[in-house]
This record gives C-alpha cells, structure tokens and sequence, in this order.
C-alpha cells in the first residue's frame, strides 16, 4: 500500500502564491517541491476558485459588515491579480485598521495563515494581535484649556508654542494642537469692527515716511503712535499708544474720554519719561500733526515720520498691536466704567502684553524678554 503524502494548508498556499506572482513557475515548483504538476495545478485551481467567494455579498448587512465585505472583495480582486504578476497586496493602501479585518477576512475566507497575510499586506504581525491604544491626552487637554482661557484670542500657532514653554514644556506641533482646538470649537473666526479715529483734514504740517525702506536694528530706533476708540456704555473712551518696533514693547499709553493732542501727549510723555526714540512715526491725524505735539517731539531732537493719508498699512506695526489690544482685552471684558477700563487696559498692557505675551515675529519671546536678550548680546559684542 502506498502512503500518500500530506501537505498542511500553509505550505499549500505559501507553493500556490509563489506560482501565482511568477517567482516560479510550475515545473520550477514540482521539480523542486517534488510534486506532480498536475497536483499543483489541482492547488491553484482550488485556490482561485475559493477566492472567488469573496465576492458574493449576502442581503441584510449592517454599514461594519458591508465594509468587511467590501475589504474581502478587495482582497478577492487582488488575489485574482496576483495571476498577472502582482507580488504584494500593498497597492490597495489600506491604513492599519483595514489592514487587519483584511487579514481576518484572508484567515477566514481562504484559511490563509496570518503569517502570510500579515506578510503580503505589510502589517507586522505584533500590531495585528495588539492593536494600538490611544494616548491619555487628559493632562495635554488640561493645561490647553489653561492656555486657550488666558489668552483667548490666541491662534493654534501662538499656543502651540505657549505649551512649549516653561511651565508646560510640551514637545508638541501645531497639527495636534489645531486637532484638539478645532474639537472643542476653539478655532473661532474673529469679528472686527471699524471706527474712524484719524482726522487728516488740517492745515497742520505734513511730513515724509522716513521708516518705509528702513531696517530697523535696535530699541529706540522707530517709535510709533496711534489712537483707537472702545466702547464703553452708550458712548466711547479712546487709547492712545507709543509702541517701540524693535521690541513691541508698549512704552507709554493713555486713556481718555476725547480723542485730542492732551491724550496722545500724554501717551508720548510717558515713554519720554526714561527713553528716547531716534524716529517717531505717525499717521497725519490732527492729533500727531498739531503744533504742541510736534513742539514736544522737536524739544527732544527726534525725527518727525508720518504715513501717507489713507494708508494705513504704513503704521502697521500699531495698527496690529490696536488689533490685538481689543481681541485679548476690550472684546472680552466688561468694564464697569471709565475708571476700570482704565486699569484693566492698563494691566493688560503692562503685565500681559509687554510681560507674558509670545510674538512670533520675536521669535516665540515676550517683548520683555526679548530686550533682555538683545541687551545681554550687545553687551557680550562690545569689546
């Protein structure tokens, strides 16, 4: 009686599927397999026609069932191209998830070992059997909440690196940081409104933008003023600013029930107070071109720059900082009267804007720090 040999269905399928891609052909594999042609071809046929049924789709399946078969089709399609010479099952892209119900399917549709399945797909077999598990992000949420409640009207970018600084020190990038914001609809478009603020109907003296063309090198080098108006009760207040470029550092401000020469004096004498700039730039309102303004820039020998009417854009640099004073303060306050705006702006300017607040265009720094580093480099460059 003559014994058969048996060969188990890994070592049937590993035979077919190395006939099928074209690593050998059949009388490559019967001559080194020692085993009839007719037999492996016997394989082959079985193991097209066991393919096949992957295509059929019964009735009645749920949306996870109808993705299943839809994954077994695929699988189904692939081995059938395999005839024509495909070797690898990753022309599909499926992503990780897939990837494993496409092994199941293979394991429970063809009886393919996960090994090879595993194999053809690309999935290490450790992440078939031990999917991966989300990260506990509660403490990253945590202290986001912290950083988005106190400044609010900060971008995903700016909080981005606020998480990376001291007392967070998050190794983070911005993706998953806008990923958390937009899941808790802390991306919010900005509301702006306008207000007119700038007179420059005058009979005043006009002068040339000296700062258009200019790179600015130091503190100290340009100064630049505006005026804003805030809405407080049924009426208005009005801010006035002296802003270094340098820096951003906010060297004087002032708050007044009027928009006149006293409130933007006011705000100069201030940053007067212990500094003096090389360049003071303007817009052309009334208040910057009157005599007394001019009187008092001209008794410390500083440089006279305004902006052309209607261009806005050439005081940039204060224009943005009135942006972002209404954005992170004014829109989100509720001032009682003049006297609590007064010192509630005040603070946010001192302590929040010059102190804590990060500038991109500083490199992540506050303005504080970023003075303090420009004056410990220059001090190590002087001979």
């Amino acid at each position: 009686m003559i014994n058969r040999r048996k060969y188990d269905p890994e070592f049937k399928v590993r035979v077919v599927l190395e006939m099928i891609s074209g690593q050998k052909g059949l009388m490559q594999a019967s001559r080194e397999y020692g085993i009839k042609d007719t037999v492996l071809s016997r394989w082959k046929q079985e193991f097209l026609e066991r393919a096949a049924q992957v295509f059929e789709q019964p009735k009645g399946r749920n949306r996870d069932e109808e993705r299943i078969d839809e994954l077994e089709r695929m699988v189904g399609r692939l081995i059938m191209q395999l005839e024509g010479g495909k070797k690898s099952l990753e022309v599909l892209g499926l992503h990780i998830q897939e990837k494993r119900v496409a092994v199941q399917a293979m394991r429970e549709t063809l009886q393919m070992p996960v090994e090879l399945a595993c194999e053809l797909l690309s999935l290490p077999r450790s992440t078939y059997y031990y999917p991966a598990h989300p990260a506990d992000e509660s403490k990253l949420e945590a202290d986001l909440q912290q950083v988005v409640g106190e400044y609010p009207r900060y971008g995903s970018r700016r909080v981005t690196h606020q998480l990376r600084r001291a007392p967070y020190n998050y190794r983070i990038n911005r993706k998953r940081v806008q990923r958390l914001m937009r899941q808790r609809n802390w991306l919010r478009p900005i509301k702006r409104r306008g207000y007119r603020t700038t007179d420059s109907r005058h009979a005043y003296p006009r002068y040339e933008n000296l700062v258009k063309e200019l790179e600015i090198t130091h503190p100290e080098q340009v100064w630049v003023s505006d005026v804003t108006y805030i809405r407080l009760g049924s009426g208005f207040v009005f801010l006035a600013i002296v802003l270094d470029v340098f820096t951003r550092a906010v060297r004087g401000w002032g708050l007044s029930m009027a928009c006149d020469t006293q409130l933007t004096l006011a705000a100069l004498r201030m940053g007067l107070s212990d500094r003096v700039p090389f360049i003071h730039h303007s817009d052309q309102g009334g208040t910057y071109a009157a005599h007394v303004y001019l009187d008092e820039l001209k008794k410390y020998r500083i440089r006279i720059s305004m902006a052309a009417v209607g261009k806005a854009e050439e005081n940039g640099y204060a224009e943005r900082f009135m942006r972002t004073v209404k954005e992170e303060e004014v829109d989100l306050s509720d001032y009682r009267d003049f006297v609590d705006a007064k010192h509630q702006i005040g603070q946010f300017i001192q302590d929040v804007y010059n102190q804590k607040r990060i500038h991109s265009s500083l490199g992540y720094l506050t303005p504080a720090e970023f003075e303090a580093n420009w004056a410990l480099n220059s001090m190590e460059d002087t001979p």
